[in-house]
């Protein structure tokens, strides 16, 4: 299938703020500032986005990554067990949430923590009825520990959720590429960025921005997703408003 098959046809979403949902996945690698822990300044701005898009009404759960920390199919390439390199992974993205929440905290946005795994310590357990009661007080809910099971990317958890919680949509914001393309625009120069793409199109060509399980998921249940890049100020506050930035992946 041509580039000029892919995008001939780009839908026109209703652009929504007040009584709009979305699920924000994060990319855990984001919050290191390329290196392992959690870069302050980096998170600060994520947040102060984050609450630019609550103040104009739209409701917003989000799910971290783990990646500034571990990455369970990495470790397990190393040797380490598969299972119990993704629990590590796992509890590397709750460090993240609590980072986020203390950031948007300080940004006068009420924020819960939510993780698969129980730590009732540290955050509520994964409830959806409760996540959505908190959404419709207009609070932050993050999702942490993934989906408190091995073999499963945070992609996968972040359409999941989307859809037991009941988003208009997944905004899948990405470190170092700002959209969906052609090819892997770090290794392939002459790739090029789509503006739509359906969700059997990526899986046929293999394109791996998201993961493939997750690609399946919104397909199976006709959940929209638009991928976009982090690295640009203030491009996290227009995805939650519904700008179309970046990559609109839809059913057709």
């Amino acid at each position: 299938m041509t580039q000029a098959t892919i995008t001939s046809q780009i839908p026109v979403l209703p652009k929504k703020e007040e009584g709009r949902r979305v699920l924000l996945k994060l990319s855990g690698e984001a919050f290191g500032g390329g290196r392992v822990g959690v870069d302050p300044d980096v998170v600060s701005r994520i947040a102060g986005e984050i609450a630019e898009g609550v103040a104009s009404g739209v409701e917003c759960a989000i799910v971290v990554g783990g990646g500034n920390f571990f990455r369970g199919a990495e470790l397990s390439q190393r040797g380490m067990d598969r299972r119990r390199a993704d629990y590590m992974g796992m509890l590397g993205t709750v460090m993240n949430c609590l980072a986020l929440q203390d950031f948007l905290e300080q940004k006068g946005v009420s924020t819960r923590v939510q993780t698969a795994i129980s730590m009732g310590q540290v955050a509520e357990p994964y409830l959806p009825l409760r996540a959505v009661r908190h959404l419709e007080k207009g609070r932050v809910v993050i999702f942490g520990a993934g989906a408190g099971m091995p073999y499963f990317s945070t992609d996968t958890v972040a359409v999941q959720r989307a859809l037991e919680i009941g988003c208009h949509e997944v905004l899948m914001a990405k470190n170092g590429v700002d959209g969906v393309y052609s090819a892997d625009p770090r290794k392939d120069p002459d790739a090029t960025k789509l503006e739509h793409v359906t969700y059997n199109e990526a899986l046929v060509q293999g394109l791996k921005v998201v993961d493939a399980t997750a690609f399946s998921l919104c397909m199976d249940n006709a959940q929209p997703m638009m991928v976009f890049g982090l690295d640009e100020a203030g491009s996290i506050t227009r995805a939650m408003r519904g700008d179309r930035i970046g990559t609109t992946v839809t059913g057709d």
